[in-house]
């Protein structure tokens, strides 16, 4: 009888009797494999999914015929590839670049040094379906947040209504929040993500109906599939219909994931922008943050920035070169300590107009461009690396949060901030390598499968690209993309803002910013000293400030107790928190280290106090006198005692200060000896 096998490496058939054993069987089928083929890896499966597969090592003794086999009968098999090396098992299915015959579509072979996009494919597809994703996937507290809220907009009652005041009728009923003439007239350009979601849920899943739940969100997926169930060879030496992507077609992204970024105060920006003032030349920065509910838009979500981290970069008149940022775990966990994240880029674009008046350019406008394509590939890229995990997508994430800001100039020849979002399939186009940046910064060029030198071929696989667009007949009309499309199919615009009252995370940011050796600010011990200094009335130094408590770490003294003390210290600004700081041992050790490495007095100095002035001449009663007394008592408490009866002392001092006023209270810098 007639037996086919189909495999990763095509299909194979075999004429063997019924009696024979599966060993038969396999030693007539390793004979027309290739030869890299491990014997002791293949697997035969009744199914192309593999659910009831058996090793062939496994069956070898049981004979076709008990099975169940018969002429003509389809079997699914499965196996591993050895190095070509040494012999053994990679412990995974061979990628393309090791196959026997790596050949592309047109027979030219894929050189060893290909070029891979960013995020490459893993073996199995990132589109591999999570089953009840709502169940295994965690989203951030504010999506949770943001879900539970039914997002209606209220309205009043209205002339037309005819009902009583506890009514309700289609004049008065509160508007959904994807209402589109409601976001017309408050002049909202995009939908809010969460307003988007309920927009899609509504048309694809039907309570009334009965119908099980399915995810109405879907990642756009231009990359050719890995995990083809047709079983011929992976791409590039085989394609089908069911592995190859569709043709692409562009459109404006109806949606924002973030609709809009508030700077924690006006110097956080100001002292960025201080680098361009002077050098001339460009500057970026990752923003660091959180997320919080935007209440202008239904649903919207804003991003906080409260600090602004200026990576190791080579800066240009024209442009930034960023050089390898090796501390950016560090940064991120210091991060974390105060509840922040990275939520997007910052970067300038500043040209002096010469007038003398602090003017610039304006290279930004209507008639030119408002992101480059340069810019959006960046944009993408930075945005691949920061997914959002959602419960309401079959993959389990869906788009990013991170956002992308510029400084330049406006039509006025201000310095005026933008805030922009590459869309979904501008991010997976580049993480595809289906589009480069061109010449142009209006237009995006659409990539081709071979490049004119011939020395590089790669693994992409080029799809059509589309775009749509109103022509000038007024007409909407689908488009080639192919060589290039406009850029304006690529992002969405955000806004951006200043709080009324801002109340900064960060209220002494005075330490000398990382990276601007070039600029004669250095960090160091003298100012990490300066920083801690508590005289003039200064309780906590000037420990408040993101940039101090990066370099604190990279110093590495503190214990990760002691860094988490010090970042509460330095975000809530608790004078308890601070004095608990003060006497831990981790805490004295760097000051003694400071001292060492400058040869300068720490500022904070532990000499004997006298604490009789605040008793004498003053006219006070007995028992205001022994609070003193004992409020003079604390810091040597302090000294000796932990983290808890140091924060009991701390809370003592502040309520009796609270409470009378006119009490005396003990003064660190005012008894301390110059």
């Amino acid at each position: 009888m007639l037996l086919r096998l189909r495999g990763p490496d095509g299909m194979v058939r075999i004429n063997i009797e019924k009696n024979d054993t599966f060993a038969e069987l396999g030693r007539q089928l390793v004979a027309q494999l290739p030869q890299t083929v491990d014997p002791n890896s293949i697997s035969m499966s009744p199914d192309p999914q593999a659910r009831d597969s058996k090793k062939l090592k496994d069956i070898a003794k049981f004979k076709l015929a008990q099975i169940g086999l018969n002429h003509g009968d389809l079997i699914f098999i499965n196996y591993q590839h050895q190095n070509a090396t040494n012999g053994h098992t990679n412990g995974a299915p061979a990628s393309s670049t090791t196959l026997s015959s790596t050949n592309r579509l047109n027979g030219k072979p894929i050189l060893p040094t290909e070029d891979r996009p960013v995020d490459p494919p893993p073996l199995t597809s990132p589109t591999k379906i999570i089953k009840n994703p709502w169940e295994v996937v965690k989203q951030s507290p504010l999506d949770d947040r943001l879900d539970k809220q039914d997002g209606k907009i209220p309205r009043g009652r209205d002339r037309m209504c005819k009902h009583g005041p506890k009514g309700m009728c289609d004049y008065c009923m509160p508007l959904d929040p994807f209402n589109p003439q409601y976001l017309a007239d408050k002049k909202i350009k995009y939908l809010s993500f969460h307003s988007y979601l309920r927009k899609i849920n509504s048309a694809t899943n039907k309570p009334e109906l009965g119908s099980s739940f399915i995810p109405p969100l879907k990642e756009p997926y231009f990359r050719v599939k890995r995990d083809c169930p047709s079983g011929h060879p992976q791409w590039p030496e085989g394609i089908c219909t069911k592995c190859q992507p569709s043709a692409i077609t562009l459109q404006p992204q109806p949606f924002r994931m973030v609709d809009h970024v508030e700077f924690a105060s006006f110097e956080l920006v100001n002292t960025f922008i201080e680098a361009w003032r002077k050098t001339g030349t460009q500057r970026i920065g990752y923003l660091y943050g959180r997320y919080a509910e935007y209440s202008e838009v239904p649903l919207g979500i804003k991003a906080v920035v409260e600090a602004i981290y200026e990576v190791p970069q080579v800066d240009e008149v024209d442009g930034v070169s960023l050089n390898p940022w090796e501390n950016e775990a560090a940064v991120n966990e210091v991060a974390k300590l105060c509840g922040l994240e990275q939520v997007g880029v910052i970067f300038t674009d500043l040209l002096d107009a010469g007038t003398g008046d602090g003017k610039v350019i304006c290279k930004r406008h209507a008639d030119s461009y408002y992101l480059s394509s340069l810019e959006v590939c960046f944009a993408a890229r930075l945005q691949a690396q920061h997914p959002k995990p959602s419960k309401w997508s079959d993959t389990g994430r869906f788009g990013s949060n991170f956002v992308t800001c510029i400084i330049s100039g406006d039509e006025t020849g201000q310095i005026a901030i933008s805030s922009y979002q590459a869309s979904n399939d501008a991010v997976e186009m580049v993480r595809s390598d289906l589009i480069e940046p061109s010449a142009d910064p209006t237009v995006m060029l659409v990539r081709e499968e071979e490049e004119d030198d011939g020395t590089t071929s790669r693994t992409r696989y080029i799809p059509e690209v589309f775009y749509r667009k109103i022509n000038e007949y007024g007409a909407n009309v689908q488009e080639n993309a192919k060589p290039a499309f406009p850029v304006e199919y690529l992002f969405v615009t955000l806004t951006h803002g200043f709080p009324a009252q801002p109340k900064p995370l960060f209220h002494t940011p005075n330490f000398p910013i990382e990276n601007r050796e070039i600029m004669g600010e250095i960090q160091g011990p003298t100012p990490v000293l300066k920083a801690l200094d508590t005289s003039d009335g200064k309780q906590l130094g000037s420990l408040s400030d993101f940039h101090l408590l990066n370099h604190i770490h990279q110093m590495g003294i503190l214990s990760k107790e002691e860094e988490a003390l010090l970042c509460r210290a330095a975000t809530t600004h608790d004078l308890a928190e601070t004095y608990q700081l003060f006497s831990m041992p981790g805490w004295q050790t760097l000051e003694t280290v400071l001292t060492a490495q400058t040869g300068e007095k720490t500022p904070r100095r532990r000499t004997k106090r006298s604490f009789s002035s605040m008793s004498e001449g003053d006219g006070s009663a007995d028992g205001e006198a022994s609070s003193s007394s004992a409020a003079s008592s604390a810091p040597k408490a302090i000294k000796k005692s932990g983290g808890p009866l140091t924060k009991r002392f701390a809370a003592f001092r502040l309520n009796e200060r609270n409470s009378n006023p006119n009490k005396p209270f003990f003064d660190r810098a005012k008894f301390e000896k110059p």
